[in-house]
């Protein structure tokens, strides 16, 4: 079905939800028919989080579990770029690093505002809102400013680690407010309560999306206080990965990496399950999203992503943070609730660059420039849908402990090539924590041949 199709087939079933809407106040309001968004974007989730057994967020695996939902789970979601503001721009803007030019966490001041999903959604006469982080280093050395895009703004000022949670600065409007370090200062629930006020007081005759962005569980993982210690005696996996014994088929900064000894892995579990506990605020925080929704009689009006910035590893192949070209770094929670499709797991391997491209073919427009991301909405819309190629791009500009990548990942296989001029190839069907490097055998020639050559039409475009 062509682009101009289906935006004609999801104009007239949102229109179902059309009418007229009664306001508090006694008055009426014709309620435009067109979708609303709230994307929720979390910072630094490991995709061992969600789904786990037992829940780390017990409000939000039920819901996305329920089969009488509509939460599409995409198994198999990736980032393009595993590190926070090169990947948020990527969401916003549809374009890979290389082409957004916002290659590194400093990079913040390349995005170009007037091409975001937000503009565009402003410019079709969405009512836009952001509540909490927005790029690394916002306001970026300038005064306390609203970027193009967006009507309501509660932007986080970028702090110091030690001020993700508490003490941190909120620019409400282009004014900056100091919160404290009361249990009330607490970053996830101030964000929360902002996007419920959002969502309460956004305009009835006009569709509205809602970009909210907690930074849980980022590190230094300070849960709220009511949630300290929830997870202490909470069992973690133990993949093979974590602390690969055998690296000898691993590139160079790999097999650099120190073995994990007792201590090491007894701090990561620590702080594995001090991330998990981050995470039980952001899960109230969803609940109390989707209750606003549905106490206005938007629900299922309302189009609804969950989505990480990126991964964290903790120890799967020696390695501790983000950056990765392994699975734990770029592999993470992807989640879309699509009100007209039954619940269901999705295997089909898709991207964030895809998120702006989709919503802007749900909001019934066509962005002004070229994109690299493909819409989902075939996908979201009909499980047996053609037009998505399940073939995912990724990249690193890398620094002075990982090297600079570029990765093609399908359902089966993961390639990588790096800036040493390194080659790691990786059979997932096979070893799905990737610790065999296949690169060099002889029956892997045809994929490896296939997917070099779909690196270099990614790399070259």
């Amino acid at each position: 079905m062509s682009v101009r199709k289906r935006v004609a087939a999801i104009a007239a079933a949102a229109s179902v939800f059309s009418g007229v809407v009664f306001l508090p106040s006694g008055t009426t309001a014709e309620r435009d028919p067109r979708w609303n968004f709230v994307v929720i974007v979390t910072d630094d989730q490991s995709p061992d989080s969600l789904p786990h057994r037992p829940p780390v967020m017990p409000y939000l695996q039920a819901a996305t579990g329920d089969q009488e939902d509509h939460w599409i789970v995409f198994r198999n979601g990736y980032v393009n770029a595993p590190i926070c503001c090169p990947s948020r721009a990527t969401m916003l803007t549809g374009l890979y690093p290389h082409h957004h030019g916002v290659l590194t966490n400093d990079h913040g001041t390349a995005l170009e505002e007037t091409s975001t999903i937000a503009a565009w959604l402003q410019d079709a006469d969405y009512h836009t809102g952001l509540v909490g982080k927005y790029l690394n280093q916002y306001p970026f050395g300038r005064r306390p400013f609203v970027p193009q895009g967006w009507d309501r703004w509660w932007g986080k000022e970028h702090g110091t680690v030690s001020h993700l949670y508490y003490g941190f600065t909120l620019i409400q409007q282009g004014v900056a407010t100091r919160y404290g370090t009361t249990e009330a200062d607490y970053a996830t629930d101030v964000f929360a309560d902002k996007a419920v006020e959002f969502i309460r007081r956004a305009p009835v005759e006009q569709p509205f999306f809602l970009w909210f962005a907690p930074t849980a569980p980022h590190p230094p993982w300070v849960p709220a206080a009511r949630h300290l210690g929830a997870y202490e005696e909470m069992p973690l996996p133990k993949p093979p990965s974590l602390g690969e014994t055998d690296v000898s088929d691993k590139p160079a900064w790999v097999r650099e990496l120190p073995t994990l000894g007792p201590d090491a892995r007894a701090g990561l579990r620590q702080a594995h399950r001090r991330s998990f506990e981050s995470l039980l605020a952001v899960d109230e925080a969803v609940r109390s999203i989707m209750e606003a929704l549905e106490a206005r009689g938007d629900l299922d009006h309302t189009v609804i992503v969950y989505v990480s910035d990126n991964g964290f590893a903790f120890g799967e192949h020696r390695w501790f943070k983000k950056t990765c070209p392994y699975e734990e770094c770029v592999n993470v929670p992807f989640l879309i609730r699509y009100p007209l499709s039954p619940r269901r797991v999705e295997k089909l391997p898709v991207s964030t660059v895809d998120l702006a491209p989709t919503l802007a073919e749900l909001a019934g427009l066509e962005p002004p420039v070229g994109l690299d991301g493909t819409s989902l909405v075939p996908l979201i819309a009909d499980a047996d849908a053609d037009g998505i190629s399940g073939t995912v791009f990724s990249e690193w500009i890398g620094d002075e402990k990982v090297p600079g990548w570029w990765q093609v990942r399908t359902d089966t296989f993961a390639y990588i090539e790096l800036a040493t001029g390194e080659r790691e190839l990786y059979d997932l069907a096979s070893d799905p924590f990737q610790l065999t490097n296949v690169v060099s055998r002889s029956e892997y020639a045809g994929v490896l041949a296939r997917l070099s050559a779909a690196m270099n039409a990614f790399r070259a475009s």
